[in-house]
C-alpha cells in the first residue's frame, strides 16, 4: 500500500505541477519514507532537489498542533518548518484559514486598481470599465476560500467596491449595487459566485481521480461552500 494520506480511500500523497511538488503524509515517519523515495529517484535520474526552497508545514488537527517536531532532512539538510507557505500563488496556513490569502489578494487588488486609475485617468468610462474587468475581477484563488472571517471578507469586498469608485470617480459612499448595475459590471459577490460555479463545473468534469473524489464527497467543506455560493444561480422549475 502506498505511503501517504488517504481521503475516502484515494491516496493523496503528492501533488505536482511543473517543478513544484507537495508531499502529504499523516505522520513524520511516513514523510521520512516519502523523502527517502524522492532522494532515491533523484539520484537514479540525475536530478537534484532545491533544499533551500523546500519547507515543512504541520497542519493543525482542530486546535491541536505539536509544539515539537522531529527534524526532517532532505539530502542531509534539515528542512525548515514554517507556519504559512505560498503554493502556486495561494497562501496556505497551518490552521487552514483563508484570511491571510484574502488579505494577499486585497493588497494585490489595491495595487492593480491604483495602477489602472493613475495611468488611464483621462480615458472614457467605457474604457475604464473594460480595464477594470480585465485587471480587477480575477480574484485569484477566490473559489478555494472556505474558512474565513467576516472581517477578511468585508475588507476585500470594500476594497473591490472602492477600486471601482475611484476609477469612475464616484462618491465614496455611493451605493455599490447601483454603481455596478449602471455600469453593467459584476459586483464582488457576483464575481465570486461565477468563479465558484466555474470551479465546480471543471472539478466535476475532470477525469483526475483526486478531483473526482473531492467532487463526489457530499459532506466535504469545499463542496458545501461551493453549493452555498452558487445556490442563487439555481433555477427551480415547477
Amino acid at each position: 500500500m502506498p505511503v501517504g494520506c488517504y481521503v475516502d480511500g484515494v491516496c493523496v500523497n503528492n501533488l505536482s505541477y511543473a517543478d513544484d511538488m507537495v508531499l502529504l503524509a499523516p505522520s513524520i515517519s511516513a514523510l521520512r519514507k516519502m523523502l527517502a523515495v524522492c532522494e532515491s529517484y533523484a539520484a537514479t535520474h540525475g536530478l537534484k532537489y532545491n533544499v533551500r526552497k523546500t519547507e515543512v508545514m504541520i497542519f493543525k488537527a482542530g486546535t491541536k498542533c505539536p509544539t515539537y517536531v522531529p527534524p526532517l532532512k532532505l539530502n542531509g539538510v534539515t528542512l525548515n518548518r514554517v507556519h504559512k507557505f505560498k503554493y502556486l500563488g495561494h497562501l496556505l496556513t497551518e490552521d487552514l484559514k483563508d484570511d491571510d490569502d484574502m488579505e494577499r489578494e486585497r493588497r494585490a487588488l489595491s495595487v492593480r486598481a491604483n495602477m489602472v486609475a493613475r495611468r488611464f485617468a483621462r480615458c472614457t468610462d467605457a474604457v475604464k470599465i473594460t480595464l477594470f474587468k480585465a485587471y480587477c475581477t480575477s480574484l485569484y484563488s477566490a473559489s478555494l476560500w472556505v474558512h474565513y472571517t467576516q472581517r477578511a471578507y468585508n475588507a476585500l469586498r470594500v476594497q473591490y467596491n472602492n477600486a471601482f469608485r475611484i476609477l469612475l470617480r464616484q462618491p465614496r459612499f455611493c451605493s455599490a449595487s447601483a454603481m455596478f448595475t449602471k455600469a453593467r459590471t459584476d459586483g464582488f459577490d457576483a464575481v465570486w459566485r461565477r468563479k465558484t460555479a466555474s470551479l465546480l463545473c471543471r472539478v466535476r468534469g475532470s477525469s483526475n481521480s483526486i478531483l473526482r473524489m473531492i467532487s463526489d464527497k457530499a459532506d466535504g467543506p469545499l463542496l458545501g461552500k461551493l453549493m452555498q455560493r452558487t445556490k442563487s444561480l439555481l433555477v427551480i422549475k415547477y
